[in-house]
């Protein structure tokens, strides 16, 4: 991926998309989102230091929506990743409510939220 294509101006956000099919409960959602969140942000903070910083003086923003199936997540991973969106795929370790590796969630970004908006902007918040 290729990193430092945007300019660190206007809004930036993290956007978390999770799979509504797998009726997790909410404390197993709020875990899975975690793990996103923290992905992108550690990831972007090593490799693009310039988007990190401008997402957290921001208030690093973060929004989390709803994706109705695991072909869905893939048809968003695979738009995010086509427009140079930095993604983190999120597998359960299944000790609780869903199977060994089944992919929960997936965090997208962080990065300008024009760009994420493009990508996500038409899916409803969980």
């Amino acid at each position: 991926m290729a990193f430092g294509l945007f300019k660190p101006t206007g809004e930036y956000k993290l956007v978390v998309l999770v799979r509504n099919d797998l009726k997790m409960g909410k404390g197993k959602i709020a875990a899975q989102v975690g793990h996103a969140a923290v992905e992108c942000a550690l990831f972007t903070e090593k490799k693009d230091k310039r988007t990190f910083d401008a997402w957290y003086r921001s208030g690093q923003p973060k929004i989390v929506l709803k994706v109705d199936s695991l072909e869905e997540l893939d048809k968003y991973r695979m738009i995010a990743s086509s427009n140079k969106i930095h993604i983190a795929v999120i597998t359960d370790a299944g000790r609780t409510q869903v199977d060994p590796g089944t992919i929960t969630c997936m965090g997208l970004g962080p990065a300008p939220a024009s760009e994420i908006d493009k990508i996500t902007g038409e899916l409803k918040m969980l």
